[in-house]
């Protein structure tokens, strides 16, 4: 058999399936979707084998969603291995449990690739909802694919949602990034910083940019410069910034006054270094970071920070991924700067 060329300029259908085994519809729709009435053996594997040569993935979830049987949220998540990522998941488990629905969990790695195969796979599933939890990237060739992807998902049933990210059209739930890193930028020149030494993130990541262009910003607008020198990108870890500082020499750690890192785990890491270095924290270097993750109530001195309200951002990514389709929205949740005893007054 060979696939009608048109096939794949859109999403394939089972009368597609069915035109190409040259059986009816419901012939092939009783081999698809397993009805208890008997299909001769000839014609199954017709519709089976082209079924597999076009590519059609069988319409489950608009099946489970009209029977009101899927109880199922799928989750594809960048990471659980640090504490912002593991926070999120346990935050959306938790909203999805209020009303109701069960969470599965998959991890990307950060891996194109990775979320591209997830998504896949989970569109021959049962979920109600897809949601992605994790930032895009500022050059991603590979999001074309995913966004087929998503998109074939959502036209048989399913929803999708994006959290913390804004580079494809679906649902959106983002935090300001921006606005939080900036207000951050703002309350520190106040207190007399004007030294700051920023650590980005290696990986080219739109949020984690986004959060660096806020930070530089709010400096600016209280009239202080952070030259290109002061930025730098790490590895996007706790280990990445661990590192870097270690590499730094004493004039160039003596001559900044602040240590913002675009998150906590990477602040945190920044840290541990300057404490093995013998520089004390606040009184030689100030540091920030961004998030707010549960585990810094155990940090001293206590960091400052920008708080994310995840609670939030679960609780309105379960709604979107459950509510009646509506026009296409990105909610944005606002953020707020935590001014602790890592950064006092200059």
């Amino acid at each position: 058999m060979t696939a009608d060329a048109s096939s794949t300029r859109r999403p394939v259908t089972l009368s597609d399936v069915a035109r190409l085994a040259g059986v009816s519809q419901s012939t092939a729709s009783r081999v698809i979707n397993g009805s208890a009435k008997r299909v001769d053996n000839r014609s199954r594997t017709l519709v089976l084998d082209a079924a597999r040569e076009l590519g059609y993935t069988p319409n489950l979830a608009a099946q489970a969603v009209a029977r009101g049987a899927s109880r199922t949220i799928a989750l594809i998540t960048s990471s659980v291995a640090d504490a912002y990522f593991a926070a999120m998941t346990a935050a959306i488990m938790r909203a999805a449990e209020e009303v109701g629905l069960r969470v599965s969990l998959a991890v990307s790695d950060r891996r194109l690739d990775r979320e591209l195969e997830l998504v896949r796979e989970l569109r021959g599933q049962q979920p109600r909802a897809i949601i992605l939890a994790g930032t895009g990237y500022l050059d991603a060739p590979a999001d074309r694919a995913l966004e087929t992807e998503l998109a074939r998902y959502q036209e048989t049933g399913g929803r999708v949602v994006l959290i913390s990210r804004s580079d494809m059209p679906f649902e959106t739930v983002d935090f300001d990034n921006y606005d939080g890193a900036h207000r951050l930028a703002v309350e520190l020149a106040g207190r007399g910083y004007r030294t700051p030494l920023v650590l980005g993130s290696a990986a080219p990541l739109r949020s984690m940019q986004e959060r660096v262009d806020g930070f530089i910003a709010g400096f600016a607008s209280a009239g202080v410069d952070i030259p290109a020198e002061r930025v730098h990108h790490p590895e996007f870890s706790w280990q990445g910034a661990h590192s870097l500082l270690h590499g730094f020499d004493r004039d160039e750690l003596a001559a900044a006054d602040l240590v913002f890192a675009i998150s906590d785990d990477v602040a945190l890491g920044a840290l541990a270094s300057l404490r093995e270095r013998g520089i004390a924290v606040p009184q030689e270097l100030g540091v920030a970071g961004f998030d707010d993750i549960t585990t810094l109530r155990d940090v001293v001195p206590k960091l400052t920070t920008v708080h994310v309200p995840l609670d939030e951002v679960a609780r309105e990514a379960v709604h979107r991924a459950t509510a009646s389709p509506n026009e296409l929205r990105r909610n944005v949740i606002p953020t707020r700067p935590m001014l602790r005893e890592s950064t006092p007054q200059r």
